[in-house]
């Protein structure tokens, strides 16, 4: 790294109560930056990835409010405030992690802030109606719902102001960037660590999907669609609409809840393809798929277009529909896929890349800081 060695780096993530595909990253920045403190809205120890644990992690005033850890998301209306908060006077360097509320943090002005946005925040801006159709309270919240949307929403527009140079981590984020906030963003790819996966050697036995359980990734199209192709398909993960989608299951539908680390390897290899419904940001299990030579049949839209190599990496079905999906898997001769191919290309998103990139776009970043022009539309 071209970067002087003395100056003082920070770490910002929206909250750190889950093990996603963002915290995935946030976990990549930490090795790059050991010296780097991580600050954040929120922080659950049962919730959050072990490689957390015992880490300079400093909070916001939400973590000492009654049941925050557990349902951090009551606490909504206060973000902004409490995002502001955080002290990060005296660093050099600011890198937020976000796809809500840690691009806000307000920096000292000769502080480079750069951010990478997974998605500009979904519930205010392309996601709105949903979030409030699926707010499980009582009908007053869903009524009082819009108007303290619509104030965070204003927060939100201001905050993204405040970051100097934005990464994104897909061609659709970029997109939702330039609409919703007017600015401009570098593509890097996050990283998937793609190096503890081996390529399968066995024929595959099963399809497989799975990812967080909620209603937007719409694996009921993939439960719908393999009752009535009345083929094999094991679903992993857990959430909100499990109860849901085990109703409609049929006798092929297998749930097989979280997959810890030590066993993806053979779950993922162990499949005839991976099936993703949903449109995504990005799609980090498809790559993991792809780590083990196994094709994966997909969407067409979102981050499933610049992972999805059709024919040499899988197939891609153009309706959001079970029938297109069902379909696809019928027509996908699998066995025409090589394997090598298909994890040749999936190693191009590995950490290694991803860290190769980011440090020569902060390099960059660094060295024409204050081109405020550069970075607006």
């Amino acid at each position: 790294m071209a970067l002087p060695e003395h100056l003082k780096v920070a770490l910002v993530h929206d909250h750190l109560a889950q093990d996603g595909g963002a915290e995935r990253v946030v976990r990549v920045l930490q090795n790059m930056f050991p010296k780097a403190p991580l600050y954040t809205l929120v922080y659950n120890p049962k919730r959050a990835h072990k490689d957390f644990h015992g880490t300079d992690i400093r909070t916001s005033f939400i973590q000492h409010l009654p049941f925050s850890k557990r349902l951090y998301q009551w606490y909504l209306p206060f973000m902004p405030t409490a995002i502001e908060r955080l002290d990060l006077r005296g660093y050099d360097i600011v890198i937020s992690s976000t796809a809500s509320f840690a691009k806000g943090v307000i920096t000292d002005p000769d502080t480079l802030h750069l951010c990478y946005l997974h998605s500009p925040t979904r519930y205010l801006w392309n996601d709105t109606i949903s979030y409030v159709n699926d707010l499980r309270y009582a009908k007053f919240f869903k009524m009082i719902a819009p108007h303290y949307l619509n104030r965070i929403r204003m927060w939100d527009r201001l905050a993204a102001d405040r970051v100097d140079d934005f990464i994104v981590n897909s061609a659709l984020v970029e997109q939702r960037l330039a609409k919703y906030y007017r600015r401009k963003g570098t593509i890097i790819h996050p990283p998937v660590n793609v190096e503890r996966f081996t390529t399968a050697t066995e024929p595959g036995k099963y399809y497989l999907t799975g990812g967080r359980l909620v209603p937007y990734k719409r694996f009921d199209l993939a439960i719908e669609a393999f009752n009535r192709l009345h083929l094999p398909l094991k679903i992993f993960g857990d959430g909100p609409a499990l109860n849901d989608l085990q109703e409609m299951a049929g006798d092929t539908i297998e749930f097989i809840g979280h997959i810890p680390d030590s066993k993806q390897n053979e779950v993922y290899g162990g499949a005839i393809a991976f099936i993703n419904p949903q449109e995504e940001d990005f799609g980090i299990t498809m790559v993991e798929a792809m780590a083990t030579g196994r094709p994966v049949i997909a969407y067409a839209k979102g981050g499933a277009l610049e992972i999805i190599k059709p024919g040499v990496t899988g197939k891609l079905f153009t309706d959001q529909d079970w029938e297109s999906l069902a379909d696809a898997v019928i027509r996908s001769k699998t066995e025409h896929f090589s394997a090598t191919d298909i994890r040749t290309w999936a190693e191009t998103f590995s950490v290694e890349h991803f860290q190769q990139q980011f440090v020569h776009h902060l390099d960059d970043a660094w060295q024409h800081r204050g081109d405020q022009h550069l970075l607006t539309i």
